[in-house]
C-alpha cells in the first residue's frame, strides 16, 4: 500500500471515488460546502494501482480540517495512515490543531478518531437539517437505524 497525493490522480477517477461512495463529491457540512475533487488529500493506492482510501482536508487559518475519509476496507491501517499524513500535512503548515466534523449516527468514526487523539469539541443539533436544505440526498436515518441530525466536531491539538 502506497499513499500518494491526491493531485497525483487524475480529477476523473477522484470524481468517480466520490460518486460511488457519497453520491456526488459534494460534501455540505456546517463549515460549509466543499467539493472534495478539488480539495488537497491523499490516496491509498494497492500494488495494481487502485484506491483503496481518501482523505481531504481544507486549512483555514491555523486549523486543519479533514472533509472527507474513506477507507474500502476497515481494520487494515489504512483510515490510520491516511490521517496521520494529514496531520503530518498540517504541521508542516504550521497548523495548531487538526479537526473534522461526523453525524451522530457514525459511532465507528467517534470511535477511531478519539483512539487516536481527538476529542469531542462541539455539539451542533439540528445542523445535518441544514444540510439537507442543499444537498437533499443526504439520508433521514443512517447506521444502526439512527436518525441522522446532528454533527459533532472532533478536535486534536498538534
Amino acid at each position: 500500500m502506497e499513499i500518494v497525493d491526491l493531485q497525483s490522480i487524475p480529477r476523473e477517477i477522484v470524481v468517480e471515488f466520490f460518486v460511488t461512495h457519497w453520491g456526488s463529491p459534494e460534501m455540505v457540512i456546517s463549515t460549509g460546502v466543499f467539493d472534495c475533487s478539488l480539495l488537497e488529500g491523499f490516496a491509498a493506492v494497492n500494488e495494481e494501482g487502485q484506491i483503496q482510501g481518501m482523505v481531504t482536508y481544507h486549512i483555514e487559518k491555523h486549523e486543519c480540517e479533514i472533509i472527507s475519509l474513506d477507507s474500502i476496507a476497515e481494520g487494515k491501517g489504512i483510515g490510520t495512515s491516511l490521517v496521520k499524513k494529514v496531520e503530518e500535512a498540517a504541521q508542516e503548515k504550521k497548523c495548531t490543531a487538526l479537526k473534522l466534523i461526523t453525524t451522530n449516527d457514525n459511532l465507528n468514526a467517534l470511535k477511531f478518531y478519539q483512539k487516536r487523539g481527538f476529542f469531542l469539541s462541539k455539539l451542533l443539533p439540528n445542523a445535518v437539517s441544514e444540510a439537507r436544505k442543499l444537498k437533499p440526498q443526504i439520508p433521514l436515518v443512517g447506521n444502526d437505524g439512527i436518525p441522522i441530525r446532528d454533527e459533532i466536531e472532533l478536535k486534536k491539538q498538534l
